[in-house]
């Protein structure tokens, strides 16, 4: 019997598929709306959608972008320089683990959402507000994704480098991160896409610019199109930053996907 499963196909069939299941939900939608189902307060066209992203692009759509996307990397990079570091330790040294893996474990199941109350007394409305938010709400998932990913490295693989005489930081920069690696960069792309959910709760809360702001303004002028363009431009955004890491993840690792 022939086998089903992961069977690769070619990128042109490939793309079109990708490109379909665009399409094809967008085609339901406009669908939808022309033959007045649903009204259009509630869900408008994708002309409408598109005209009020128009209208958007001539006011302050490229400010609002640029405020969004900074908070989102500022937030995200100091994350992953504390936490990535931290998760390495925590997965090779079990005295590091008992000392931070049950703490970290309990600050991971709080919704980052929590914290904006105190976010906002401590530091207030500006845009640190909304990079400590980010950096709450990614932190603590890096860190114990990246001490799995590290745990996961195969010991014999540390054994055969000591029977060779190497110390410590050997093993740790010759096998522990080389292997790793792919699985780590992998663990920032999906913490990406987090911190853009989480950027998207503080603009809400305690914003005066930026895509969430906006929606939230948006939202009590009932003007729904904007709602719509508003989420449209925040997922072409994380789909931007996704293809990048994939980008990334090839130039680097080139020898893992061959």
């Amino acid at each position: 019997m022939k086998p089903k499963l992961r069977v690769p196909i070619r990128r042109d069939v490939y793309f079109i598929i990708s490109i379909l299941g665009f399409l094809v939900p967008l085609v339901i939608w406009q669908m939808v709306c022309s033959e007045h189902l649903v009204s259009h307060l509630f869900l408008p066209t994708p002309v409408q959608v598109w005209e009020a992203i128009r209208t958007w692009s001539n006011g302050t759509l490229g400010e609002d972008i640029y405020v969004s996307v900074k908070q989102v990397i500022l937030g995200f990079l100091y994350a992953a320089v504390i936490a990535v570091p931290l998760g390495i330790y925590i997965g090779l040294f079990k005295p590091i683990e008992a000392a931070l893996q049950p703490i970290n474990d309990f600050f991971r199941y709080m919704p980052a959402s929590a914290f904006i109350p105190l976010v906002l007394l401590w530091i207030g409305i500006g845009d640190s507000a909304k990079v400590s938010i980010i950096f709450i709400g990614v932190f603590f998932q890096i860190i114990v994704m990246t001490a799995d990913v590290i745990r996961n490295v195969p010991q014999d693989y540390i054994d055969a480098l000591y029977t060779m005489g190497a110390r410590d930081s050997e093993a740790i920069n010759l096998v522990v991160i080389r292997c790793a690696a792919p699985d780590i960069l992998n663990i920032l792309r999906v913490n990406m896409g987090w911190a853009w959910t989480y950027l998207v709760v503080a603009e809400m809360v305690a914003a005066n610019r930026g895509l969430g702001f906006a929606i939230m303004q948006a939202q009590r002028f009932m003007d729904t199109p904007r709602i719509f363009g508003g989420i449209f431009i925040i997922g072409m955004l994380g789909v931007i930053f996704d293809l990048a890491f994939r980008f990334l993840y090839h130039i680097i690792f080139r020898w893992k996907v061959i």
